[in-house]
């Protein structure tokens, strides 16, 4: 009989023999996500965010180094600001003043277009010259410029018309004093008459001979022309103090007279 001191050795009384212990369960292979399943559409979106973004980056990358490849014309490997050139030997310029007599009184070409000036009393013949004679069928834009303080005269009114066959583009230019009517040529270009209207409504330009001048933008009765460079910055009474029931602060028209109490009187 052995004494019992509380150790026992293998095979000792009735415990089974020491059985090795395994170092834990082998993992469980997970198998790929099949399409058509929650985590196969996933992967799949993951996919084609993943592809879709290396082509963009490889399409960028291609294009930067076609870029730096490739030569820039002079205009814009050193960019110089156009200057102001003679416009007299320009074709179109010179066939104007020898058809109407020396029409032009100066000429001018910025960036390639070329700008002549003529007398505001001859603006109409040679407008229809230039429409008739030499293709300028669109009237692209009229406009005006304020010169406040300009002796001989206050305002520029500006023609600038397209040709189309060759995609020419070339300005007549007028000087109007403040005081002085200006002869409308809405009787070359139909398009003029809403264009002159625009100037007699923000520069105060009075067109003779024009069909309908009236306010575009403005209502009849508002006080000033806004975009003369002496009209207040801060605004004006446009009128509506005299129906403060009708209409809202800053719109409305006016009674007679430039100001709100001459008005109302």
């Amino acid at each position: 009989m052995t004494e019992d001191n509380g150790t026992r050795t293998p095979g000792d009384g009735p415990d089974k023999p020491d059985q090795p212990v395994e170092a834990g369960a082998p993992e469980e292979k997970k198998e790929p996500a099949q399409p058509g399943t929650a985590g196969g559409d996933e992967d799949d979106a993951k996919a084609k965010a993943t592809a879709a973004a290396k082509a963009k980056a490889a399409a960028a990358a291609k294009a930067k180094a076609a870029e730096e490849a490739e030569p820039k014309p002079p205009w814009e490997e050193k960019p110089v600001a156009p200057e102001h050139q003679d416009a007299t030997d320009d074709p179109d310029v010179a066939a104007l003043n020898e058809a109407l007599d020396g029409v032009v009184t100066s000429s001018d070409r910025f960036a390639g277009d070329p700008t002549a000036v003529v007398p505001a009393d001859r603006i109409v013949e040679a407008c229809r010259y230039l429409k008739e004679l030499r293709g300028f069928a669109f009237l692209v834009d009229l406009t005006a410029v304020d010169w406040p303080e300009r002796e001989e005269g206050r305002f520029d009114i500006v023609y600038w018309m397209h040709r189309f066959d060759d995609s020419k583009r070339l300005r007549l230019r007028i000087v109007a004093a403040e005081d002085a009517t200006v002869p409308t040529v809405s009787g070359v270009w139909k398009t003029a008459n809403w264009m002159e209207r625009e100037v007699y409504d923000m520069f105060g330009v009075i067109f003779e001979g024009h069909p309908s001048l009236e306010r575009i933008l403005t209502w009849e009765g508002f006080n000033g022309h806004p975009l003369r460079k002496d009209f207040p910055v801060e605004g004006i009474d446009t009128g509506a103090a005299i129906y403060p029931d009708v209409y809202p602060p800053g719109g409305g028209p006016i009674l007679e007279g430039e100001g709100g109490e001459e008005a109302a009187e």
